[in-house]
């Protein structure tokens, strides 16, 4: 008898696996830390809580990605969340370009230094815990050292390949 978990290969195309996770409403979330005195930044829709006791969290970030091995060069990052409002701040931070923090109003954290977003939802600050190959992307554990909630609206989601707010 076969396992039925052995596996086979995909039976499917990257359109089709994309379109089917699409349907997994994730919230938008900026990674950002301090390297050399400068900010360094990207946008993920995969962060998550890992551990209550301890408090961890994580994220995935492409291997293809130019700001994440800044990122982890430091060892420790403040994790943005975006509100509804904040589309804008999302896709700036989801592209490639040198200055992704001009114009952008954020604050430094007192913990580990790392840029938190103005007006994001919450702040969580982390010190990175461990980074696994998973594909094409690692995936990012982070002890939680500090956090805070800065306001209570909506989320910026994102859903089926766009932006969305669930207030709208």
């Amino acid at each position: 008898m076969s396992d039925p978990y052995e596996p086979t290969g995909a039976r499917f195309g990257t359109a089709e696996f994309r379109q089917a996770l699409g349907h997994l409403p994730t919230g938008v979330t900026v990674i950002a830390s301090m390297l050399d005195g400068e900010p360094v930044g990207l946008s993920v829709g995969t962060f998550f809580s890992v551990s209550l006791d301890p408090p961890m969290v994580g994220f995935c970030a492409a291997k293809s990605s130019t700001s994440f091995p800044k990122v982890r060069e430091t060892g420790v990052f403040c994790a943005s969340i975006l509100a509804g409002d904040q589309e804008a701040v999302s896709r700036v931070f989801a592209s490639s370009g040198a200055d992704k923090f001009r114009g952008l109003g954020w604050h430094a954290s007192g913990d580990s230094g790392s840029p938190m977003v103005a007006d994001a939802l919450a702040w969580i600050d982390c010190r990175i815990a461990s980074v696994v190959e998973a594909g094409d992307h690692v995936l990012v554990l982070g002890d939680v050292v500090h956090l805070e909630v800065s306001r209570e609206t909506e989320p910026l989601v994102f859903f089926r390949g766009g932006y969305h707010s669930l207030g709208a």
